[in-house]
């Protein structure tokens, strides 16, 4: 399948399906096209805008847009919990640029949809760009996507209360190492206690997958975020002093462990931002996406900036996460 340069995500106002320009509005019209699949599915993501909709009113619209939500379990990025199983997008300083990625392309299992909602508008700036994954796939050269046809083995080295990154109870939701196991196991994911209470997990995936429903084939990895040479020269070359390449808290190799290029980190990169369409933010607006059809990211910006996110999967899916959710209450 080629891609469609022209490709933009769906926008819809209160005028284009005859409702109110209210958040009930937006409900009403959630409520009689309740099924949004088929729509993602050709669409690939769809804007709401001109709702209006206040923070108050957000989780009436999620529970419509986003059946069986998840928490963040196994994220890599730091995010606070806001609501229930709702979350503020990656922090991250706001000068800097998110690349391009899909949410969780590292994992077992990955959200199907996310969910954006702003709450507060940026200053200048700060658009979520949003980038078709056959574009994406077909905008790389021909030895790289035949390099990544192996796969990728990504490794997360996740701390027990004190380090860079993440720590695994962050991490998981969680601090019974029992439950974490159990997830990771499950997650065909392999893993290793460190005398100093450090948790390493292995995990080796595919670089491109196919949608579900229509097969399309799509870039899928996130090897230009978990490769020190995508967050620049000199933030790689204070943590090549800082630590050895296996004690980072995330790195990638291809498959077998062999090291990818720098330069062909750089080429995904900076060829999934050229790709990319860029949603701007106005207050009450929110954005749905196919998570394995489009990637995501963030421009830099200026002001306050508030965006939540929340995801949602297969009810199968959901129940792995709920597993985790109840281990933390008994815990």
């Amino acid at each position: 399948m080629n891609a469609d340069l022209n490709w933009r995500p769906l926008e819809i106002g209160p005028s284009d399906v005859g409702a109110a320009a209210t958040a009930e509005g937006l409900l009403a019209h959630l409520r009689d096209h309740g099924d949004l699949e088929d729509l993602l599915v050709k669409e690939k993501a769809v804007v709401f805008r001109g709702f209006g909709v206040a923070p108050g009113e957000l989780d009436g619209a999620l529970d419509l847009l986003l059946p069986n939500r998840l928490a963040y379990v196994h994220g890599n990025s730091p995010r606070t919990k806001v609501g229930k199983n709702v979350y503020t997008s990656t922090e991250y300083p706001q000068e800097y640029t998110i690349s391009m990625h899909n949410e969780m392309s590292y994992a077992h299992q990955w959200p199907a949809r996310l969910a954006f909602y702003c709450e507060v508008a940026p200053a200048t700036g700060g658009a979520t760009p949003v980038v078709d994954g056959v574009r994406w796939l077909e905008a790389l050269d021909d030895e790289v996507r035949a390099a990544f046809a192996g796969g990728v083995r990504y490794t997360q080295n996740l701390h027990d209360g004190y380090g860079l990154g993440k720590s695994w109870q962050q991490t998981f939701e969680t601090d019974d190492r029992g439950a974490v196991e159990e997830f990771l196991a499950g997650a065909e994911a392999g893993w290793e206690w460190k005398a100093d209470g450090t948790l390493r997990v292995t995990q080796l995936r595919r670089a491109t997958t196919r949608h579900p429903v229509d097969g399309t084939e799509v870039w899928f990895n996130q090897a230009d975020q978990w490769h020190a040479a995508g967050l620049g020269d000199e933030t790689a070359a204070t943590l090549a002093r800082i630590l050895p390449p296996e004690d980072l808290p995330q790195s990638v190799t291809f498959a077998d462990g062999s090291p990818i290029p720098a330069e062909w980190v750089l080429q995904i990169r900076d060829r999934g931002l050229d790709s990319a369409v860029d949603v701007d933010w106005n207050a009450g607006d929110l954005l749905l996406i196919d998570n394995v059809l489009v990637g995501h990211g963030r421009r830099p910006f200026t002001g306050s900036r508030r965006v939540l996110v929340a995801m949602s999967n297969s009810a199968a899916d959901a129940a792995r996460a709920a597993q985790l959710r109840t281990a933390v209450d008994a815990a």
